[in-house]
């Protein structure tokens, strides 16, 4: 029986049922404009960098099944919701927007520590986004487990008439995804501690450590 739980449980550690649900990302059963599902939405990206950014789907914009799933006003309030039941003890996520079709990405808020343990993420839409179509992005590193990234991406619209910059906010965190996009991987057992929260970060963990980028401790680096 001892054996069995062991079991049990390194399987439950092997699959990740986590995605978000709020926006609905491309591709997702909570999506509206989804014609195909893809169920393995809950996994990482590829260990190799492959299918980064969005496991490839931000090609995705635009098109029928891409279409915009929400309207946010510069300095709002918004709601960030994740789904699923394999947590790995939590870790570090991020939130993210690009313009650029996901070449580049800029981030508007960062949790460290405890992200996912619960569904819903409060976030404020920075007051300078620039207004138009933009993908939006959820990241997270996971506290145990593999060494991995999950990220989900949506088509949402910022509103109003702002021509604001992100120019100032870091760039998106990315590790454990191969040299095809860097070379940095996160600490097993801790809370990733990002290089470069941003302004807007929230602190909860009890365990943090530094990435390790080319095999030494990344601090303040851009990545």
């Amino acid at each position: 029986m001892k054996t069995l739980a062991i079991v049990a449980s390194m399987l439950g550690l092997a699959s990740a049922h986590m995605e978000m649900s709020n926006p609905p990302p491309f591709r997702s059963r909570y999506n509206p404009h989804t014609t195909n599902i893809d169920y393995d939405l809950v996994n990482p990206l590829a260990a190799d960098g492959s299918n980064y950014p969005c496991k490839g789907y931000h090609t995705s914009f635009n098109t029928p099944q891409g279409a915009s799933v929400a309207t946010w006003q510069p300095g709002s309030q918004q709601t960030l919701s994740i789904v699923g039941s394999a947590t790995h003890n939590g870790g570090s996520c991020q939130a993210s927007l690009s313009y650029d079709g996901g070449a580049s990405w800029k981030v508007i808020k960062s949790w460290i520590g405890n992200c996912p343990l619960k569904k819903d993420w409060p976030f404020t839409v920075p007051s300078d986004t620039p207004s138009g179509e933009a993908l939006f992005a959820w990241s997270w590193h996971n506290n145990i487990g593999n060494r991995e990234m999950y990220m989900n991406c949506a088509h949402v619209t910022i509103g109003g008439n702002n021509g604001g910059s992100l120019s100032g906010r870091p760039d998106i965190f990315v590790a454990n995804v191969g040299s095809k996009v860097n070379n940095c991987r996160t600490v097993e057992g801790s809370d990733v501690l990002y290089p470069n929260p941003g302004p807007d970060v929230e602190n909860t963990s009890s365990r943090t450590a530094p990435p390790t980028c080319g095999g030494k401790m990344a601090r303040g680096l851009r990545v």
